[in-house]
């Protein structure tokens, strides 16, 4: 399948990645990760030192598909590390909006009275 859509397994990379680095190196890369396997299916996301170029790596059942995306204005936004992992889960959402140059804006409910229903 040669696109991405939400029903897959996003993971990003927290340190940032040399973009010289190709399929050999990124697949490299991913082996180092504890329970990761480049061939799972998953989609694995790096981003350069600047956060001006990303890419994707997904391997689609006989080869690796690579995605490059890089930005010719502006930087992809910081992603919320999450401890000292070198790779966290990220969300189809959360993707989304990084490609799209969106940042995410905390929602807040007022705690208002409700009448109980019976």
């Amino acid at each position: 399948m040669w696109g991405l859509d939400s029903c897959l397994h996003l993971w990003v990379c927290q340190n940032p990645v040399s973009m010289r680095y190709g399929i050999r190196g990124l697949t490299q890369m991913i082996w180092s990760w504890k329970g990761h396997s480049p061939a799972s299916g998953d989609v694995y996301v790096f981003f350069s030192h600047d956060r001006k170029a990303m890419k994707a790596l997904k391997w689609d059942g006989d080869g690796f598909l690579m995605y490059t995306k890089r930005l010719s204005q502006g930087r992809f936004r910081e992603v919320l590390r999450n401890g000292d992992s070198s790779v966290r889960r990220l969300q189809w959402d959360d993707f989304y909006m990084l490609m799209r140059g969106l940042t995410p804006v905390k929602v807040t409910v007022e705690n208002r009275f409700r009448m109980a229903v019976k």
